[in-house]
């Protein structure tokens, strides 16, 4: 058995699981989805509005708010997203739609995070000189983070 197998072996035997797989898995679902529109919703905007659409309303008061509330999302459906796994370990950790969400969750930190780092202090001037560059991250964390949440609901049905 290979590691990926053995730990979610070990992880579904948990008393963790147990309780995930209990009255715990409706909330978690529950908590999982609310991070993920929290999550999905303040990006989805953010990112239509750096790919020029609602140009009345000004990028940096709205990235302001809603970049932490998009972090708030987060910080939710992580630990609410372990504890779905940990109900199904076993079965989630040989499934390719899974593994194609965690790399796309992975792919849309990373493009968020390299978003952040290039573009960030650019905000204020963003419609006077629209970076193309941007703008194709932007549009590529709407795609990223709606794959995100289909191969989410997928999974229930592969």
């Amino acid at each position: 058995m290979e590691w990926p197998a053995e730990a979610a072996a070990a992880l579904g035997a948990s008393a963790f699981a147990g309780w995930a797989r209990g009255p715990a898995y409706a909330w978690l679902n529950v908590g999982h989805l609310l991070g993920l529109v929290l999550l999905v919703g303040s990006i989805g905007i953010l990112d239509l509005r750096l790919c020029g659409l609602g140009r009345a309303v000004p990028l940096p008061p709205l990235a302001r708010f809603l970049t932490p509330l998009a972090l708030a999302g987060l910080i939710v459906a992580i630990p609410t997203g372990f504890g779905l796994f940990a109900a199904d370990a076993t079965s989630l950790v040989g499934s390719a739609t899974f593994r194609w969400k965690l790399a796309l969750v992975a792919l849309g930190l990373l493009n968020a995070a390299a978003f952040r780092l290039a573009w960030n202090r650019q905000l204020e001037g963003w419609d006077e000189r629209p970076s193309v560059a941007g703008r194709a991250l932007a549009a590529a964390s709407l795609v990223i983070w709606l794959a995100v949440g289909t191969l989410g609901r997928m999974i229930a049905y592969t």
